[in-house]
Order: C-alpha cells, then sequence, then structure tokens
C-alpha cells in the first residue's frame, strides 16, 4: 500500500534523498510513455496522485467515468502501474537510508544506558534538593503566616483606633445615661453623630448605634420635660427662701460698706452682684449671689432643655410657666399690710423669682432672653408699686411704715445689684415717705393729746440741783434772774413744755430714719426734716393746741399757763433748727434751707388762748352780774357792798394775781380788745 512507503525523518531531511526522489519520478514518468508522450490516461492518474489541487481531482475523476467506454478500465490499469512504481522508488529510497536509521538506533541504544544513570543522578539530587528544602518551605510558610498576621493585625490595630473612640463616647453616653446626667449626654450624642460615627458608619455596630440614638434623645426629651416641670416647681417652693437670702446678702453688703464709710470716709457704692453672668464677691468676703442655685447644677438642668431639639417648645411652656407664677407671687395676701413678716415674705418671693431668672439668663442660651427678663420686670414693677400703694394706705404704724420702707430699700438694692432698674420704685419711697409723716403725725398727735391732759398747768417746782439739771437737760431753759433765786423754786413753765419739746426732737429722729439709706444727700434730708418738723408744728402741735384750748374744762388759770408754755415752746424754735443742723450737718447760712414756722404755730396758740381768756373772763363777770339779787325797794343805801359784787372783785382779784405772769403783751393786746369792744374793764 502507498501508506506504508512513507519516508523516514532521515530521509525527508536528506537533501541528497530529496533530489533522488525527484529523479525517480521523473524517470518514471518517462519509462512510462511510449517514445516520450504522455497519454491521457497516464496525465490523470500522476494528476490525481501527486496533485494538490482536490477540486481537479474530482474533475478527473469524473471524466474517467463519463469518457469514452472502458476508460475506468484503463485508469485503472495505469493507475496500478503508477502505485507499483512508486512502490519501487520507496522501497529504493528506505533501502538507501536503511543503515543510517540502524547507526541512529544503535547511538540510541548506547546513550539510553547513560540517560538511565543521569536519570537515578537527576532523581537523587531532587530528593535531596527536596530534603534540603523542606524545612526552607515550612520557615518560609510560617514567615508568610506571620507576615500576614501582623499585616491583619496592623489592619485590626487601625481598624480598633478608628472605632474606639466612637465605643468610648457611646460607653461615656450610657454613663452618663445611667447618671442622669442628661445635659453631658446630649452633647456625647451630638459628638457621636457628627464627628465619630461618621467615620466608621461602614461596621454594623455604628449603625446600631446611630439607630439607638434617636430613641435616646427621646427618651432625653420625656425626662426633659418631666425634669422642666420639677425644675419649675421646686423654684416655685424655693423662691421665698433664695430671696431672703439675696436680700440678707445685699443688706450685709451694704451694713460692710456703710462701716466702711465710716471708718475711711469711703463713698457707699451699690453692689452690682452679676457681672458677665458671673457673681462678684465683695470686700467682706460675702457672695452676693445666692448660693440656694448651684451653677453647675442649674446650668447643665437648664441647657438640657434648650438642646434637645426642640428649644420653642420648652421656651414656650417655660415662659408660659413661669408668667402663672409670676402672677402669683406678685398676688400680695390681703392681710400683707398688718405685719412687716408679710411685707417681708412678698418681697422675698418677687426677688427670689427675678433672681432665679437673671441665673437661668446668664447660664443658659435662648431660654430667656435679655428683653423677656426687662419686659417681665417691668410689668411686675408696676403691679408691685400698686399693691404696695394699696397696702400702705392701710397703715397706721409708723414703725410697720418704716420697716417697710427699709424692706423696700433692701428689695431695691438686691434687684439692682442684679440689674434691674429700680428707679420707679426709689420713686414710690416718696409716697411713702407721706404716708410715714401722716402715720407719724397721727402717732405724735396722740402725745401730744397725752402729755395736755397729763399736764397739770403750773409751774414745774424743783427742789435742788439735781431737779433742776434734770429739767434743763430735756429743754433749754435760760433765765439769768430765776437763776439767782435758791432752791426749792419753781420754774415759769409747766411739766408739758420740756415733754412736748423732746417729743419734737423724736419726732425728728424718728424723720430721720426714714431718710437713711435713700441714697440722698445732706441737703436734701435737711429739707425733708424741716418740712416734716414745720407739719407737726403747724398742723398736729398747732391742732393739739387749738382742741386743748377749746376744751370746757380749762380754765383761765389752765389758760395763762398755756400762753406761758406757748412762749417758752417758741423761744426753743432756734433750738430745733440747731439740733436739725447738727444732725444733718448743713449749716443754714450756706444754702438755702426751710426755715422752722413754729414761731408762727405758738404766737396763734398764744393769740387764741389770750381771747378764751377775754372770752372766757367776760362770761364768768356776766354771771356774776346776772346772778345779782338787787333790792330795788331800797329808799337809802346801806354803806355796805353787795355779797355778789364782793365775790367778783375777790375773783377779779385773784384771776389778774395769775395774770402776773403772763408777758406785757398780754395786757396790751387785753387793754385793745377792751376798748375795741366799748366795754370798760372792771378794775380798769
Amino acid at each position: 500500500m502507498l501508506c506504508n512507503h512513507v519516508p523516514s525523518a532521515a530521509d525527508s531531511r536528506s537533501p541528497a534523498a530529496t533530489g533522488h526522489h525527484h529523479q525517480s519520478l521523473q524517470d518514471g514518468r518517462r519509462a512510462s510513455g511510449d517514445g516520450g508522450a504522455v497519454t491521457e490516461n497516464e496525465r490523470i492518474p500522476a494528476a490525481m496522485i501527486e496533485g494538490t489541487d482536490t477540486a481537479s481531482c474530482r474533475a478527473y475523476a469524473r471524466s474517467v467515468y463519463d469518457d469514452q467506454p472502458n476508460a475506468h478500465q484503463r485508469f485503472m490499469e495505469k493507475l496500478d502501474t503508477r502505485i507499483r512504481n512508486h512502490d519501487r522508488e520507496i522501497e529504493k529510497m528506505c533501502n538507501f537510508h536503511h543503515q543510517g536509521f540502524v547507526d541512529a538506533i544503535n547511538e540510541l541504544l548506547k546513550v539510553r544506558a547513560d540517560a538511565e544513570k543521569l536519570k537515578v543522578q537527576v532523581t537523587d539530587t531532587n530528593r535531596r534538593f527536596q530534603d534540603a528544602g523542606k524545612e526552607v518551605i515550612a520557615k518560609t510558610e510560617e514567615t508568610i503566616r506571620c507576615r500576614v498576621q501582623q499585616r491583619n493585625i496592623a489592619t485590626v490595630v487601625d481598624k480598633l483606633q478608628l472605632c474606639l473612640p466612637a465605643l468610648e463616647m457611646y460607653s461615656k453616653l450610657k454613663e452618663q445615661m445611667s447618671g442622669k446626667r442628661y445635659y453631658s449626654a446630649l452633647k456625647t450624642m451630638e459628638q457621636l453623630e457628627h464627628v465619630y460615627l461618621p467615620k466608621v458608619s461602614q461596621y454594623r455596630f455604628c449603625q446600631i448605634m446611630a439607630e439607638n440614638l434617636p430613641k435616646l434623645r427621646e427618651e432625653i426629651k420625656e425626662i426633659s420635660m418631666s425634669g422642666l416641670k420639677d425644675f419649675l416647681e421646686s423654684i416655685r417652693k424655693h423662691s421665698d427662701k433664695i430671696g431672703e437670702t439675696a436680700m440678707k446678702q445685699a443688706q450685709q453688703q451694704k451694713t460692710f460698706h456703710a462701716a466702711l464709710h465710716r471708718q475711711t470716709n469711703v463713698a457707699y457704692k451699690k453692689p452690682v452682684y452679676i457681672i458677665n453672668g458671673h457673681s462678684t464677691e465683695g470686700e467682706d468676703g460675702v457672695t452676693p449671689k445666692s448660693q440656694m442655685l448651684e451653677d453647675e447644677d442649674t446650668e447643665e438642668e437648664v441647657n438640657l432643655l434648650v438642646s434637645i431639639g426642640d428649644k420653642e417648645v420648652f421656651e414656650n411652656y417655660y415662659r408660659k410657666q413661669r408668667r402663672k407664677q409670676a402672677r402669683l407671687v406678685l398676688q400680695p395676701q390681703a392681710n400683707m399690710h398688718e405685719t412687716v413678716e408679710g411685707y417681708r415674705k412678698y418681697f422675698s418671693q418677687i426677688v427670689g423669682f427675678f433672681v432665679v431668672e437673671d441665673h437661668i439668663l446668664h447660664v443658659t442660651q435662648g431660654l430667656v432672653t435679655g428683653s423677656y427678663t426687662t419686659e417681665l420686670w417691668t410689668m411686675a414693677q408696676s403691679k408691685i408699686i400698686a399693691a404696695l400703694r394699696t397696702h400702705s394706705s392701710y397703715c397706721t404704724d409708723p414703725d410697720l411704715v418704716l420697716e417697710l420702707k427699709n424692706l423696700i430699700v433692701v428689695f431695691a438694692d438686691t434687684l439692682q445689684g442684679y440689674g434691674f432698674p429700680v428707679n420707679r420704685l426709689f420713686d414710690l419711697l416718696y409716697e411713702v415717705r407721706d404716708k410715714y409723716n401722716e402715720t407719724l403725725l397721727k402717732k405724735w398727735a396722740g402725745l401730744f393729746r397725752d402729755i395736755f391732759e397729763a399736764d397739770n398747768y403750773s409751774p414745774i417746782p424743783v427742789a435742788n440741783e439735781d431737779e433742776y439739771m434734770a429739767v434743763i437737760s430735756k429743754f433749754p431753759f435760760q433765765d439769768p434772774e430765776g437763776d439767782k433765786i435758791t432752791f426749792p423754786k419753781k420754774l415759769p413753765m409747766s411739766q408739758s413744755v420740756p415733754q412736748i419739746y423732746m417729743q419734737v426732737k423724736e419726732f425728728i429722729y424718728a424723720s430721720l430714719k426714714f431718710s437713711e439709706s435713700l441714697h440722698r444727700s445732706s441737703t436734701e434730708i435737711d429739707d425733708l426734716l424741716r418740712k416734716s418738723t414745720n407739719l407737726l408744728l403747724t398742723r398736729t402741735l398747732s391742732s393739739c393746741l387749738q382742741n386743748l384750748i377749746k376744751k370746757p374744762h380749762i380754765g383761765l388759770t389752765e389758760l395763762v399757763q398755756i400762753i406761758i408754755n406757748t412762749t417758752h415752746l417758741e423761744q426753743a424754735c432756734k433750738y430745733l433748727e440747731d439740733f436739725i443742723t447738727n444732725i444733718t450737718n448743713i449749716l443754714p447760712e450756706t444754702v438755702h434751707t426751710t426755715r422752722l414756722y413754729g414761731l408762727s404755730t405758738f404766737k396763734d396758740a398764744r393769740h387764741s388762748a389770750e381771747e378764751e381768756i377775754y372770752t372766757k373772763l367776760n362770761q364768768k363777770i356776766d354771771e356774776f352780774v346776772q346772778l345779782a339779787d338787787y333790792d330795788w325797794t331800797m329808799s337809802e343805801p346801806d354803806g355796805r357792798a353787795s355779797g355778789y359784787l364782793m365775790d367778783l372783785i375777790n375773783f377779779l382779784r385773784s384771776t389778774f394775781q395769775v395774770f402776773t405772769n403772763l408777758p406785757v403783751s398780754f395786757w396790751k393786746w387785753l387793754i385793745i380788745m377792751d376798748g375795741g369792744n366799748g366795754r370798760g374793764h372792771p378794775l380798769m
């Protein structure tokens, strides 16, 4: 077969063999032809065997069957002939290359043994190399494993360092929630949301944290509203204590500065207790700010209310409730005017209320504002003034009015120290001062009446020098002629004169008490004292004297003594002016001071007494004349006066004996009055 005669690889690689092969083919072609002529039957098998064009082979095969008869037979014959030729050529070629092939095989057989040795050596070397490399491989694998672990550890450390702040903050948040420090918890929550969690948001635990934060915030919101209600209730209950403490501290501060002023002559300055939200400490070590409110606790508690997202809700609720509390605080009790404790409690509650508001204003952000507190104080001040006007009008005790004045001053100084304007309260003190003067005048009217009722309207007897000095120490009596008389002797005025004089001085002292602590100048205080003293003399004392003179039981002797008493009181008015000057340190000639009107007061009283004497004397004479029983049928006089006439003469004699103590001006006035009435005096 043709497929069994394939040239060997050695043949195909030999150029000589190849050339020989082609030569054999050419010889075959020449031998197959007759005389070199190639027929169609020869050409077709050659083309089909040696050709490479498949399409041509199909055409040749078709022509074998389509041409002349017996063409197939001839083709097959030619084909067999052609195959035999090729077989001979192949056989020749194989014979030619057989020895070379045998030699090659022998060479390979020789190399085989060396190859086996080499294989054994390579295998042994490989085994020994593998054995030697196992330890290296193990170390290498361990090194790789360590490097991977190291890299993983570094990665974990980096991630933990990134996560730890968030975890620590969340743990801190839980601790703050457990410790009920909700304001700090809110601050921590804000840091978690905006700083820490965004950096590690890819981790599931952070997502869980983020989901829990709104729940915690809602929980804090509910707790905050409850806390706000408790806080409002607490400050409502403790406002009076807070205010009482603040007022005590203000009073201590004021007392300290007053003592300092007396020692060093340094002017008193009103304390300012709140500066930029912080309390200042006085030089005496007294902290003016009320310690009832702890800054840190109150700040955290109140700031919590405005930091949880619903600031407006908490703000409106807080302000609404505080306005209700303000209305309750500003509503005084119906019997407040009866005791000073009623006023003190009223002021303490108001001070406590506004101290709390000022404290919240400075330690929180937005819950209250300056305009809000100013508006609230303006409203409160109007109600306070109206309430004080109403209740002070019911006061009849000057001591209570004085206590009220002192409370108003402390109240105003305290709130002024916290920055609240109090000018209207100090203006109110002028009205309270008028009320105080009215109550003083009423009280002193009663004192004067008691003095006049208890007086015996007779000259004061003094048995010795001590008794005389006791009288002189109370009343500035000067009588050079009387001093020459030895003891025992009598002073011309009655006991009521030194008592009245002392009570006028006491009235001046009482008026001065009200003027203290009003932050007024000495000139203003001097003017106020003189005006109030004038009211005492011209209205109260004058009215008491006029009523005394008009009383039915006051006889001529008492009227004469009243005239003498008013004369001495009139002379003592200059000493009262000196007394006012000494306590106010204001000289009358240095400023336009108000003068005392005592001179006219006592002159008017004396004139009234003189008129009353004239009236009573004429009434008495008329009574004597009317009671006289005359014998109108007597034929001639019996030479002696009537008994009624003798009684009248004796009465006039004793009466005019009393008149000898009266000043000359009284006699001149009496002559003028008698002449003006057209009646002759019985003894003139």
